[in-house]
């Protein structure tokens, strides 16, 4: 089986940017600052956040006192993640953290 040449693995990293940056393009602001709140307050990883969600949700601890939208936030972190694993990238790379 041939080697893939140097320009395919571009087309695929060229496709893989097209696909982010699309999918970046159409965040909503509510998206994004769970992105800039991943990227500043919990390491770069959903996990911690999402566990702080479900725990004010239980009226249990939490660390970090988000929006009142705790179940639409919970659903758009789960949809950016999927889309993180998906495509083996971290969105905090792609949206401003500004």
């Amino acid at each position: 089986m041939a080697e893939p040449s140097e320009n395919s693995n571009n087309n695929v990293k060229t496709n893989v940017d097209k696909v982010v940056n699309d999918f970046v393009a159409i965040l909503s602001d509510e998206h994004r600052m769970l992105v800039i709140l991943k990227a500043q307050l919990y390491g770069g990883t959903w996990e911690p956040m999402l566990d702080d969600l479900r725990n004010r949700l239980e009226g249990k601890p939490y660390i970090f006192k988000l929006a009142n939208r705790i179940k639409d936030d919970i659903e758009r972190i789960e949809q950016m993640r999927k889309f993180e694993q998906e495509h083996k990238i971290d969105l905090a790379d792609y949206v401003e953290l500004s």
